[in-house]
């Protein structure tokens, strides 16, 4: 009973990050299953089907507080839904542990530029609520983002989220609510993907039921909180985010550990609060009548 609730928490703090940011349910829990024992494959595809029900409460929430776009749902789901098939079947049969360092460094190099343009010279905000990416854009970006989510047991928000983001042609709340969305296919197909290639023996139901619990509790909340938070503010938690969920990957990779490895954490942690703060204050000053903006962040 007490690993179901714990598991129920993780499941709630993973989905309200993730609801609100656009990522994190996928990265978050399947470190903790591994923590726990589980081999990657059993691990990815246990996160897998508690975010059916997760990723499909979320998209309904984001739906109700008008955070979607039907067609980027559509455009970015379908090919995701295929490169998470594809990557499901093969993590049932291969080890994908010499390209998670690669694209974990590339995932850093993306949330590093996002960090640093949403806060020292954050992007003229996007209010479009319709995206104006067409297929020729979003298809590869679903193909490679549901791949990697599949084989690494979370990567379809920091793929998805963070390249739409640093397009700058749609409003945050938009990308963020249609990528959570659209996750639900990426997610069913992954499911489907582990079951033909693991069959259920594979699965830890009792990681699925506490991972759904807490992820379907924590939706509403997570729509709701996206439409309460400012762009800037939005993009510079985001690129933290990615930063942290990719860090421990590199620094395995590098053989970084013992002390070393938590510092390095909690460094790249207090910049991006930090950062944070330095976006929310400039937003105040923008809107303070005699003070100036760009000179903010010098005085943070």
């Amino acid at each position: 009973m007490t690993t179901l609730v714990l598991l129920a928490l993780a499941g709630f703090g993973a989905q309200l990050v993730d609801g609100a940011l656009g990522m994190g349910y996928g990265v978050t829990s399947t470190t903790l299953l591994l923590l726990a024992g589980l081999s990657p494959a059993a691990a990815s595809a246990s996160v897998h089907l508690a975010k059916i029900g997760t990723a499909l409460a979320s998209g309904y929430a984001h739906w109700r507080f008008d955070n979607i776009d039907p067609k980027l749902v559509l455009r970015l789901g379908v090919p995701g839904a295929a490169g998470a098939l594809a990557g499901a079947l093969l993590l049932s049969w291969l080890s994908t542990e010499a390209s998670a360092p690669l694209m974990a460094a590339l995932l850093i190099g993306i949330g590093i530029f996002i960090l640093v343009r949403y806060s020292v010279r954050p992007p003229r905000e996007s209010v479009a609520r319709i995206s104006p990416h067409g297929r020729r854009f979003l298809v590869p970006v679903g193909l490679v983002g549901g791949f990697v989510d599949a084989t690494g047991g979370g990567g379809w928000g920091p793929v998805a989220t963070s390249t739409l983001l640093t397009a700058g042609r749609t409003a945050p709340r938009t990308v963020i609510g249609s990528v959570s969305a659209s996750e639900f296919l990426v997610t069913v197909a992954a499911s489907a993907g582990f079951v033909i290639g693991l069959g259920h023996a594979g699965i830890d139901w009792l990681a699925v039921a506490g991972l759904l619990a807490g992820g379907v509790v924590a939706a509403p909340l997570a729509a709701w909180l996206v439409t309460r938070l400012p762009a800037t503010v939005l993009g510079v938690a985001v690129g933290g985010l990615i930063v942290l969920s990719n860090l421990r990957i590199v620094l395995g990779s590098a053989g970084v550990d013992g002390p070393a490895a938590p510092a390095a954490h909690l460094g790249v942690a207090v910049v991006s609060v930090a950062l944070v703060a330095v976006a929310a204050r400039r937003l105040r000053a923008a809107r303070t009548p005699g003070v100036d903006p760009v000179d903010v962040h010098l005085h943070v």
